[in-house]
């Protein structure tokens, strides 16, 4: 990863401590994006695979999913966090790395949810075409 983009994205931490959190992961065919929010659901910090400079169809490998989930480790460690709820939504390639490379940081895991949606039988057909 590129070495400025990770201090700039550091230097933007502030002051704030926090000890949980809430990580939400949103793994798509073609990027990946987390967000770090505190229990109140208030946005902390975030990032994705575009973010990081991977452009293209790199933006939805595991690789980059578990880049952005490294990144968001090293912030979250840096405020004090201990333990964190996941949330998880999609069906890209990058939910578990991201979430791999986030735990490697040394944070502990109070739950994992899947809030991916489910098509139950979707939207109402078209009528038939008359010729």
């Amino acid at each position: 990863m590129n070495r400025e983009l990770r201090n700039r994205s550091a230097n933007r931490l502030g002051k704030r401590k926090l000890t949980s959190g809430i990580l939400f992961v949103q793994a798509t065919f073609n990027n990946t994006k987390a967000i770090f929010t505190d229990q109140a659901g208030n946005m902390v910090f975030g990032s994705s695979a575009g973010s990081l400079g991977f452009r293209g169809a790199k933006k939805g490998t595991p690789f980059a999913a578990g880049r952005v989930g490294e990144l968001l480790g090293e912030k979250a460690k840096a405020i004090g966090v201990k333990e964190v709820d996941i949330v998880v939504k999609g069906v890209g390639s990058g939910r578990e790395p991201a979430i791999r490379s986030f735990m490697a940081h040394g944070i502990d895991i109070k739950s994992l949810k899947d809030k991916t949606p489910v098509p139950h039988n979707g939207p109402r057909a078209k009528k038939p075409r008359r010729v």
